[in-house]
């Protein structure tokens, strides 16, 4: 077990400059079309999400939709960590996000013609046997009125899962790049920017995607997702990037599972990013949105646009806090508590029965949500070589995407089963007892000191540390 030097007290912690990564213009650039990408994708979600519950009346549909975004995750994304590692990772992000663009013209195409798509007997087949995959786990609703009569359909399905493939292949590099754009003292402010902006996003994206489908129609949402993906790559265009810092190019490159060794190697590392993997997986309920906004807040697709939102507004007002704010004294007991207080809100959301409360209670949920994102991103990022960044990103990714898809995947067929109230109160309740898991069996974590005295730790063995 790693000895840390004691948290220094409060007046000795450095003052923040909140704005230090925002002085450095590549990262602007990237930050603005990293933006606008991801408020595509999040309108992108919205429409299918409510679009595949328009056509099917299924909640077992939903979370189908988790399923096909983890299967990509769960076969590419630590190769794409150690192809992040190996080339430009700017490269590799371009390539993705114009690859992601063809398949949301795919996608704006087949909504915008699905009515003259024949009903080929392999679109036949394929609805059948979504349909009796429903048919196993519905109980809550009339079997009668579940549809799975739609030729386009299961090519939606198809172009979500393509889609799942090309983001999860860039993942990695984007979430990589950032320690390349800006110098390390300026790195966790950056992350904190990153993880605001992307929250801003998760307020704009569903908000004007559920505006745009009840006032245009969902092709439009994903014809608008064309153009922000090539922001992106515009934006990247401009970059030019730094010297790889790490290893000497001589030293022998670490294999694709050396990100996965070094965090089980370093205790915290593997601490955080298993309480967040099992905390969303039972806490997620965000797939049953398009459920509560019709069943029961009865708000159709502009207030679930708005339930989208909620929780980004929760952790944009989260994040402004903790860019003016100084360093946590301690991150490990900070990651816990808020995990805590996202599992509590979820079971406050999960109970409502107000349009207003359940905003509140979403509200709350972004806002602690964030706190843990910040830091352990954070702790990940300084922690990490930045020769096995690549890698150990992947890795992460890997825990919070199957985390966020499994957690729709459950969601979305325990709902069915016992319905969407209790599908999610007791995930939240799971959320609560997973936290108290983790501060017993790795105690390590609640010993991190503070953010701005962690330095990147050994690739090898290490001897005596972290356990």
């Amino acid at each position: 077990m790693s000895v840390h030097p004691a948290p220094p007290a409060p007046d000795d912690l450095p003052a923040r400059d909140a704005y230090a990564a925002l002085r450095h213009a590549p990262y602007r650039r990237y930050l603005a079309g990293n933006l606008l990408a991801n408020i595509g994708r999040q309108a992108v979600s919205i429409a299918a999400t409510w679009q595949i519950y328009q056509w099917t009346n299924s909640a077992t549909a939903l979370g189908l939709v988790g399923l096909v975004n983890v299967i990509p995750l769960l076969l590419f994304v630590l190769s794409a960590g150690a192809l992040a590692d190996r080339i430009d990772r700017r490269v590799i992000i371009v390539r993705c996000m114009a690859a992601v663009a063809a398949l949301s013209l795919a996608l704006a195409l087949v909504s915008a013609f699905h009515a003259r798509i024949p009903d080929h007997p392999v679109l036949q087949a394929a609805n059948r046997g979504l349909h009796a995959i429903a048919l196993t786990f519905e109980r809550h609703v009339d079997p009668a009125s579940l549809r799975f009569d739609n030729p386009a359909l299961p090519i939606v399905y198809l172009l979500l899962f393509l889609h799942a493939i090309v983001r999860v292949i860039g993942a990695p590099a984007r979430g990589s790049i950032v320690p390349l754009l800006v110098p390390s003292s300026a790195l966790s402010n950056a992350i904190t920017w990153s993880s605001s902006t992307f929250e801003l996003s998760t307020v704009l994206g569903p908000a004007m995607g559920g505006a745009i489908v009840a006032v245009a129609g969902f092709e439009i949402v994903y014809a608008l997702d064309v153009l922000f993906a090539l922001s992106l790559v515009v934006a990247l265009l401009g970059v030019r990037m730094p010297p790889r810092r790490g290893t000497p190019s001589a030293a022998p490159r670490p294999g694709t599972l050396e990100g996965a060794r070094f965090i089980r190697r370093h205790q915290p590392l593997l601490a955080a990013l298993t309480l967040d993997l099992f905390a969303v997986i039972l806490g997620g309920a965000i797939i049953l949105l398009p459920i509560y906004a019709d069943k029961i807040l009865h708000v159709g697709p502009a207030g679930l646009g708005w339930l989208r939102a909620a929780p980004a507004l929760g952790a944009i007002c989260m994040a402004f806090f903790v860019a003016h704010s100084r360093p946590f004294r301690r991150p490990g007991l900070v990651i816990l508590w808020s995990v805590a207080g996202f599992g509590a809100a979820t079971i406050a959301f999960g109970l409502s029965t107000s349009f207003l409360f359940s905003l509140l209670a979403l509200f709350l949920s972004g806002a602690f949500d964030n706190i843990s994102v910040v830091v352990r991103h954070s702790v990940v990022q300084l922690m990490t070589p930045d020769h096995l960044r690549g890698r150990v990103t992947s890795v992460n990714q890997l825990f919070i995407g199957s985390s966020n898809e499994i957690s729709a995947l459950r969601a979305g067929l325990v709902a069915a089963l016992v319905g969407p109230v209790l599908a999610t109160t007791l995930g939240g309740l799971g959320t609560i007892l997973v936290t108290g898991a983790v501060a017993l069996i790795w105690p390590s974590l609640k010993t991190l000191p503070p953010l701005h005295q962690l330095q990147p730790e050994p690739d090898g063995p290490p001897s005596n540390k972290n356990g």
